[in-house]
């Protein structure tokens, strides 16, 4: 594991072991709510000069659809529809993080090409995407393969930041940015199968 993989599990163990991070603060619910989701990934921001790499790696144009699987604050949504004229869809399982991704995207006057909702990414359907970004972590990733290859149209893009998707699905380019490491793929005919694995 490399040393951003160990930084992104510490922060993950950490959270999980001070009870901080993974669940949205509980002031934010009425007492008599419903338990808050549990969140698989804490929320660690995207430096913006990887965020700009991202997209370029990953070819986003204006007649793209972007999908943010663990959105945050939004930044590469609003990017992308602020540079490049891109339409947008963050996904979040914070409300928290929704909440401030809007308020982002109408301060960058974006708000009328992305929309963000609370969803599980697991639940979500991807096949409007032409291009995905992930900031998640590995066993994640690695468990969001079969739905990638399953949902989203051959000549997709898939680009994500510090982590891969295992052995079975080496990226086609790695890239590094200061240090931080981006991976590509664009979704070919032998992932798309009826039962969502890659085939021989």
């Amino acid at each position: 594991m490399n040393s951003q993989a160990r930084r992104r599990t510490l922060l993950l163990s950490a959270a999980a072991g001070a009870g901080l991070g993974l669940l949205p603060p509980r002031l934010a619910w009425a007492q008599d709510a419903p338990e808050p989701p549990r969140l698989d990934v804490p929320f660690v921001p995207t430096p913006q000069e990887v965020v700009d790499r991202m997209l370029d790696l990953a070819r986003v144009g204006k007649n793209d659809t972007l999908y943010d699987l663990g959105c945050g604050d939004g930044r590469i949504v609003v990017t992308a529809a602020r540079r490049f004229g891109a339409h947008g869809v963050g996904i979040d399982l914070n409300p928290e993080r929704i909440v401030e991704a809007e308020a982002n995207a109408k301060k960058a006057g974006v708000e009328k090409r992305v929309s963000f909702k609370v969803a599980d990414l697991f639940e979500t359907d991807l096949s409007p995407a032409s291009v995905v970004s992930l900031y998640l972590l590995p066993d994640v990733n690695v468990k969001l393969r079969p739905r990638l290859w399953f949902q989203l149209k051959p000549g997709s893009r898939v680009v994500s930041h510090a982590f891969d998707m295992g052995p079975e699905w080496p990226p086609e380019r790695t890239v590094d940015v200061n240090g931080r490491t981006i991976y590509l793929w664009t979704i070919g005919p032998t992932q798309k199968t009826s039962n969502g694995k890659k085939s021989a």
